[in-house]
């Protein structure tokens, strides 16, 4: 079997359960991976249902040019259509997005006019306003304005909310999506609702958004608004895309626990999703205690990792805005992240045979030497080399006889830049008291295992 072309993989997506980020919660969480549409978002399913309602009414007709402001994700759905369709496309986008979706959209042959962010959604230096003063000014162009244009959540209501129905065998019992244009979460809702009017839909937003209060309060509230870091959800304004009436509570999240939840999906459950992924499970697990062992909880993970590598997936940016913890390595940290060790030692009385052999049956190519319980000294695989090539006959000498200056001591506080320049190739390791009291080695091998996290 093949498909005519890419436009016809569009949809039918896996729904696959989450293990240990959701260990917490009680029922059974499910992630609705959208990253498997061609242009690794649900931002295809709508692109593709603008564009086909929108040259069913004239409004796109041959070689036009397609205009919208988007965050990334809508405009590499409508530049893959338009690949196929002959449509130019021109987008704008915020200053807030990733380089890597700006990237990705010129990729595709589309032209991108980067906007600021922290303007008004009526200045005309907005991406709203700048996206639509250019369909005015270019002949024969369309604007999708996916915020306001219901074909948006048409979509979701033709192909997303039947497939989550399929594949829970209508078992759902909770929806859970990040909002922003509201396409998504409303049309999904309205079929399934239509399904079962019981299921609970939870929208997850962002703190700088509006849409939590104003679900609240039905107040449209300008003190709500102010910059966030989030991408995908959260708004200064109100898309008519966005149906209130079907979603049964909203939940904020903060930036650093979406980034910090994004991360986690990758390194815990293997999935590579975007940045609203982490929010919307953020707010899952904020609210997890209203479920219950028999629910179904449903998650839409929007787009995928690739498009946030200079931002979530970098340690370095995390840390500019103190989402990431700056622990400093030192030799107590060290230990605490291997796993507890006795320390091998060699008797000074014992032969030089003897310790090579325990050494070997160990794997290890350094030990200190005791006298009495006390350290006084070293020996390594070199010095029983160097020592048995000058003389054969040294095998059942004491070690004591070829002993070397120990391994320096260091206390537990002490950081892991000091004690990494203490190990040279003369100097195989170091030894610390813990708080026990017992003398422990830590190598070049503890330091790598203790940064790399392996």
């Amino acid at each position: 079997m093949w498909y005519n072309n890419i436009l016809e993989t569009i949809g039918n997506t896996p729904l696959v359960r989450l293990n240990r980020v959701t260990k917490s919660l009680k029922g059974t969480v499910l992630a609705k991976i959208e990253t498997t549409n061609p242009g690794n978002s649900i931002k295809d399913r709508m692109a593709l249902k603008m564009i086909q309602d929108a040259e069913a009414a004239g409004h796109l007709r041959p070689g036009g040019t397609i205009i919208e402001g988007t965050s990334g994700n809508t405009g590499m759905g409508l530049a893959i259509v338009a690949a196929i369709r002959g449509y130019r496309c021109v987008f704008t986008t915020t200053d807030k997005q990733s380089k890597e979706k700006i990237d990705a959209l010129r990729a595709f042959g589309a032209e991108v006019i980067v906007c600021p962010t922290h303007v008004a959604p009526d200045d005309p230096r907005s991406y709203y306003s700048v996206s639509s003063r250019l369909e005015k000014e270019i002949p024969n162009a369309w604007k999708p304005n996916q915020y306001d244009n219901l074909s948006n959540a048409q979509a979701h209501y033709e192909q997303t909310g039947p497939e989550i129905w399929a594949q829970t065998e209508g078992s759902i019992t909770h929806l859970v999506v990040g909002v922003g244009t509201g396409g998504t979460i409303s049309g999904s809702t309205r079929y399934l609702k239509e399904q079962n009017p019981n299921i609970q839909i939870w929208g997850i937003d962002s703190y700088g958004s509006v849409f939590k209060k104003y679900k609240d309060t039905g107040i449209f509230d300008k003190n709500e608004i102010y910059p966030y870091i989030t991408e995908g959800i959260g708004e200064d304004f109100l898309p008519k895309n966005v149906d209130f009436s079907l979603i049964d509570l909203f939940e904020k999240v903060t930036d650093k626990d979406a980034a910090l939840m994004t991360r986690d999906l990758a390194r815990k459950e293997g999935i590579f999703a975007g940045n609203s992924a982490g929010a919307a499970v953020a707010g899952l697990l904020q609210l997890g205690n209203r479920l219950k062992p028999s629910d179904v909880v449903v998650v839409i993970f929007h787009d995928h990792g690739s498009r946030y590598m200079g931002k979530m997936y970098n340690d370095d940016w995390l840390r500019e805005r103190g989402f990431l913890k700056e622990e400093k390595l030192t030799a107590k940290s060290i230990l605490e992240r291997r796993e507890r060790q006795q320390m091998i030692t060699a008797d000074v009385d014992q032969s030089i045979s003897e310790t090579f052999k325990a050494m070997k049956s160990l794997h290890i190519s350094q030990i200190p030497v005791t006298q009495k319980g006390m350290v006084i000294g070293k020996v390594t695989e070199s010095d029983i080399l160097h020592a048995l090539l000058e003389n054969q006959s040294l095998r059942s000498s004491p070690v004591a006889s070829i002993v070397t200056t120990p391994f320096p001591f260091v206390d537990l506080n002490t950081p892991i830049d000091n004690i990494s320049s203490l190990i040279n190739k003369d100097v195989q390791a170091v030894l610390v008291e813990d708080e026990a009291g017992q003398i422990n080695i830590i190598t070049q091998y503890d330091i790598i295992n203790a940064i790399s996290g392996i």
